[in-house]
């Protein structure tokens, strides 16, 4: 009997697709990564589309959720023990899933979403987005993955990937699996549109 890779679960399971995205517990300074992630929440809950995020209230983090909620969105936060315990919890969600570790708390994000978007933010956010971008990598899972570089904040990091295929550290086909757009709700449509379960 074949076993359904745990990784496409929600594309069975579920009615709607979601999108798992990655983003900063800060605002950041400038207002534009505040406008952008307020408007990808409103986006996905217009469109009738899930967020998958890490849970918290605070930052991009606690804008995204509370702007797809206010659209009328399906909200699902996964989020540690230890974070709720230091009441980081956004607690008006449509789910709100406690788990023990980070390491569980990643591996239920990439569970739930069809594709994984990442916006501004600080370690967290790219630890979360090159996990998912080294297990696409392995061929773990075929979902589209992006970058939002909203406002050239993620241009430095984009200058090192090209520098780690010029050096040989990275392969032409494994660069590509990342989508990069200034917009994220362009992103994330050309993403949903990529997305297995959801074509």
């Amino acid at each position: 009997m074949n076993r359904i890779d745990p990784m496409m679960e929600s594309a069975l399971n579920s009615p709607r697709p979601h999108l798992t995205v990655f983003c900063g517990s800060k605002h950041g300074q400038a207002p534009v990564f505040t406008e952008a992630a307020r408007s990808l929440g409103r986006f996905l809950g217009q469109e009738g589309i899930g967020l998958v995020f890490g849970g918290g209230h605070i930052g991009l983090m606690g804008v995204i959720a509370d702007a797809a909620l206010a659209a009328g969105g399906e909200v699902i936060g996964v989020i540690p023990q230890s974070m709720v315990e230091s009441e980081l919890a956004h607690t008006q969600l449509t789910r709100l899933e406690i788990v023990q570790t980070m390491h569980e708390r990643k591996a239920r994000m990439a569970e739930l979403g069809d594709a994984f978007l990442a916006l501004p933010g600080g370690y967290g956010t790219l630890d979360e987005l090159f996990e998912i971008l080294t297990w696409a990598q392995l061929r773990l899972h075929q979902k589209p993955i992006g970058l939002a570089n909203v406002a050239g904040y993620f241009q430095p990091l984009l200058q090192w990937i090209d520098q780690a295929l010029e050096a040989g550290f990275l392969a032409g086909k494994h660069q590509k699996l990342l989508h990069v757009e200034a917009e994220p709700v362009l992103l994330a449509r050309k993403l949903l549109s990529l997305a297995p379960a959801v074509r």
